[in-house]
């Protein structure tokens, strides 16, 4: 009978021993690229949640009954910060009742605090869609790419310090494929020389000061505040006047006034992924890829 009980007993403890080793970090992310990333890092060591799609405005997200239960299971949740989700983040998590992921937790990660903010502004609401804490649309420059990556690595290892030298290797291998492929982008973009562009919504700042493009203008006159007659007419006029050739836009933005504006101008309108999973893109590489690929064409 004792030996019945040890065996039992014996049982237990290798399943649960087997059970704490194999759980996986289960991480959210509010974007798919941050989520992206920690899998390049994390691997089986993780599990990836995004609760935005690829093709879906960030600002302006509507809550999901599954949100509340990935949100309550979540170890990491990952958010742009900078008053990106502000309109629909904080009430999902005070409903999810996860203190890992509070703001202020070790759990919840603003990824905004690995990089280097830009278009900082005082907060004046009549100035459109302001974000007071500067430009959120970071992702989408792979110099940021790096920052978050290593960011990201810090926060796994610091999580779950048995996979330390797992989670360091993943990180050096996939900095060393961005870099690389960085090197190359920025050679295609340059080929020929310096551009100027449009863009719809102000959110390529990054994007375009790494590749480095010039912003003329934008379609909408304040984020967020669609845009009057007067505006587009003397948009139509710089555009002329300093020979813009592109017009770039998210594919969650219409299209048919920058048809018509890019009719009446000479520029050709690209309407691109800026999330990964956007365009059947597979990773956050691919998505800047991707990018570059059709700028260029």
């Amino acid at each position: 009978m004792f030996q019945k009980i040890f065996a039992i007993i014996g049982f237990a403890v290798v399943t649960c021993i087997t059970t704490n080793i194999s759980a996986r970090i289960n991480v959210v992310s509010t974007i798919p690229d941050f989520g992206a990333i920690a899998k390049e890092i994390g691997q089986d060591k993780i599990s990836v949640t995004a609760l935005v799609s690829p093709t879906q405005d960030p600002h302006f997200v509507d809550a999901k009954p599954s949100f509340a239960t990935s949100l309550n299971r979540a170890d990491l949740l990952l958010v742009t910060g900078m008053e990106l989700e502000g309109g629909w983040l904080p009430p999902l998590v005070r409903n999810a009742r996860n203190r890992a992921i509070a703001p202020g937790a070790s759990g919840y990660v603003d990824c905004s605090r690995f990089i280097e903010a830009k278009d900082i502004r005082a907060v004046d609401r009549a100035q459109g869609d302001i974000h007071p804490g500067g430009n959120p649309h970071y992702w989408i420059d792979p110099r940021n790419g790096v920052h978050i990556a290593e960011g990201l690595m810090r926060v796994l290892v610091a999580l779950a310090p048995e996979h330390k030298d797992f989670f360091e290797k993943n990180a050096l291998h996939f900095i060393s494929s961005l870099k690389k492929k960085m090197s190359v982008w920025k050679q295609l973009l340059n080929a020929n020389g310096p551009r100027n562009v449009v863009v719809y919504h102000d959110s390529w700042t990054y994007f375009l000061d790494w590749a480095g493009y010039t912003q003329v203008g934008t379609l909408e006159p304040k984020p967020g505040v669609p845009p009057g007659g007067s505006h587009i007419a003397e948009l139509i006029r710089k555009t002329r006047q300093q020979n813009v050739t592109l017009l770039l836009q998210e594919s969650f933005y219409p299209t048919n006034l920058s048809r018509l504006f890019t009719g009446k101008t000479g520029a050709k309108l690209k309407v691109l992924p800026t999330m990964t999973g956007a365009q059947g893109t597979t990773g956050y590489i691919d998505l800047i890829n991707t990018m570059v690929k059709e700028i260029i064409k």
